[in-house]
């Protein structure tokens, strides 16, 4: 790992003048909370702190009971990255929080260098992921991969009028026009790393394309992916995502 991955911050310095002032109560207006091991800057040893995610601002406490944290990351300009495992050093699961990213050029600079993390397993990290990625992107259309329908639908209304997500249309409409005849549609997988690539571009507050090259089975599966991650999965049932479609129904077969 190269030493500017290795880099985070001191506890003065993401605690001194940056955090507003933290809630009574840890889980008022929390979007996640958790034990995560962070690294300290000197030492270079691990601490592991009970992280509480709010708004734009990860706090991170002693432990579960208390009121007054140490410290706080602000999420705000910032963005959020995996670290490749490394083989040689099994169930360290780390992720970063860097500045920058955001492409925001009116931003204040952010202070600060990059804050590395560790969780206890590949799920916890990637859903630690996403909650802050959420935070950072939902005020430019992207952390929709988790985010309430009513809120992605009510961000998008400023594009023009529309009933689901930018996403959804795009991947019903391209399985309307390529996947009517495929076998296995929405039971065969796509591709891993392209489905991983799209979403986090979704993410991310871009609108990417698909193109002839797009392998239908990675547009189904990312929706798939999409609707699994809703809050309230309830509320795209197929019914629903077929009359957004268009009402598109399979070709019947002789």
């Amino acid at each position: 790992m190269s030493s500017a991955r290795s880099k985070s911050m001191v506890m003065s310095e993401v605690s001194r003048g940056s955090c507003r002032p933290a809630s009574p109560s840890l889980q008022e207006g929390a979007l996640k909370a958790g034990w995560l091991k962070k690294q300290r800057s000197i030492m270079k040893n691990w601490q592991l702190r009970w992280f509480v995610l709010r708004s734009d601002q990860l706090y991170f406490y002693k432990d579960e009971e208390e009121t007054k944290p140490q410290g706080c990351i602000p999420l705000q300009g910032c963005q959020v990255n995996e670290l490749t495992a490394n083989p040689d050093e099994p169930g360290r699961h780390l992720f970063e929080i860097v500045p920058g990213g955001t492409g925001e050029k009116d931003r204040a600079p952010i202070s600060h260098e990059s804050f590395l993390l560790m969780a206890n397993s590949q799920n916890d990290m990637d859903d630690w992921v996403k909650a802050i990625r959420r935070v950072i992107w939902a005020p430019f259309g992207g952390g929709i991969f988790g985010q309430r329908l009513e809120d992605t639908v009510q961000y998008e209304k400023k594009f023009g009028p529309r009933l689901a997500p930018l996403l959804v249309e795009q991947c019903v409409d391209f399985i309307r026009e390529r996947g009517l005849d495929e076998e296995g549609l929405f039971r065969m997988p796509g591709q891993a790393n392209l489905v991983r690539e799209l979403q986090e571009a979704f993410d991310c507050g871009d609108k990417p394309l698909f193109d002839s090259n797009t392998d239908v089975h990675t547009v189904a599966s990312l929706l798939k992916l999409y609707l699994r991650e809703l809050p309230e999965p309830r509320a795209l049932g197929a019914p629903e995502l077929w009359r957004w479609g268009g009402g598109w129904r399979r070709p019947a077969r002789d």
